[in-house]
């Protein structure tokens, strides 16, 4: 089979309503902070089902203010995950916090609950600060569990659910629970970067149902600046304002609110041809005895951002389909075996699931904009190799 161009793991899909919605943007009166940053943060919190969402410059801001509004000082004790992009980690060090990493559950691939709660018995109440669990490939963590963690010892919970709005879990009492939603989580944030599920070019979101946090996060979004007469000190006149705090321009632009309004409209059907995509990989793979395919609960609704399966023979499947002009991609290498954190101490065999899923990882294509064809021609190249 012949294919007409390269297929990556992940890709945008700008359509001409796309395109009508930032060339309308581009005409209007803004261009920068407008109207549509608004609209776009009143949308998404309607679609993740909670109150409040601060649009920012890209996930990293996102997760930055979040550590910044959580108070995190130097000092402070944040678990964390080994398999995840290293932002998840770096907002804590961002603020002089300590990272510490706890192992995944070897078919989640997120954050082992009882990982977590053996480290916490370990120490006295007050010794973490914090926790930063990640909606792995889109996998939705029971975040009620963990949240009865951190409030028996005191601890607050940064959500990063880069890659699963649109993903849920079903809580003990049988309820629906949005990834993002903020009933567990005291923050969560996501990222409109190309390859996710909503794109802005670059672009991130905090959502909360916590008032004071809200506040706060849009302060720090804007260098620290208000014009909020009930915070200023003083008021000359209209043009009056005051830096309260120490804060940062991550600001979205209009034009990519714009965008994201746009993408967000095609959400649901996103996530359906992701769906129809995954199905298709699970059918094809499932008498496969050398594939470990993605493990999804009946409890879980999995927002399918990656497809990973696991190889013996990774690197050397890897090269195959690079040869055969399609790009997988590897998530992640572990966090606490990149050069800056192993200057910390942490070293190869920490943790030894992660490690493990590191050799042999491997994310398939998948977008909603991938044809049967080229999904195909993935499914066919894979299994051609393995025989």
């Amino acid at each position: 089979m012949m294919i007409k161009k390269k297929i990556p793991y992940g890709r945008q899909h700008i359509t001409d309503e796309d395109i009508l919605a930032v060339t309308e943007t581009l005409q209007s009166d803004y261009l920068t902070q407008g109207p549509k940053v608004l609209e776009f943060e009143k949308a998404f919190a309607e679609y993740i089902g909670c109150k409040y969402a601060v649009a920012l410059a890209n996930g990293t801001a996102a997760l930055h203010l979040c550590a910044i509004a959580l108070n995190v000082k130097k000092g402070d004790r944040v678990i964390v995950p080994p398999i995840t992009f290293a932002a998840s980690a770096n907002c804590i060090r961002y603020c002089d916090g300590e990272v510490i990493f706890s192992d995944i559950d070897p078919d989640s691939y997120t954050l082992d609950y009882d990982k977590v709660k053996a480290l916490l018995e370990k120490h006295p109440k007050g010794y973490f600060k914090g926790m930063v669990p990640v909606d792995f490939a889109g996998y939705a963590v029971d975040l009620e569990k963990f949240k009865k963690l951190a409030d028996e010892y005191g601890m607050w919970i940064i959500e990063d659910a880069c890659h699963a709005p649109g993903g849920y879990f079903t809580d003990s009492k049988g309820v629906k629970q949005n990834c993002g939603n903020g009933n567990f989580a005291d923050l969560a944030i996501f990222s409109f970067h190309p390859v996710k599920h909503i794109a802005c070019g670059e672009g991130g979101m905090i959502t909360t149902n916590n008032k004071a946090l809200y506040d706060r996060l849009m302060i720090l979004r804007t260098h620290g600046i208000t014009k909020d007469p009930g915070l200023m000190k003083e008021n000359h006149g209209g043009w009056y304002m005051e830096m309260i705090e120490l804060g940062y321009n991550y600001r979205l632009t209009d034009m990519q609110a714009a965008l994201g309004i746009s993408q967000l409209k095609r959400a649901d059907p996103g996530m359906k041809r992701r769906h129809e995509i995954v199905d298709k990989y699970n059918l094809a793979f499932k008498d496969q005895p050398k594939i470990k395919m993605p493990h999804v609960p009946a409890s879980v609704f999995h927002g399918h951002h990656l497809y990973v399966i696991q190889v013996e023979n990774r690197k050397a499947l890897y090269d195959h389909l690079l040869t055969r002009d399609i790009i997988p991609q590897i998530h992640y290498i572990p966090t606490h075996l990149m050069p800056y954190y192993k200057s910390f101490g942490w070293k190869e065999g920490d943790f030894p699931v992660a490690e493990a899923y590191y050799q042999k990882c491997l994310s398939l294509p998948l977008f909603p904009s991938l044809t049967d064809e080229e999904q195909n021609y993935v499914i066919e190249t894979i299994l051609d190799f393995l025989k």
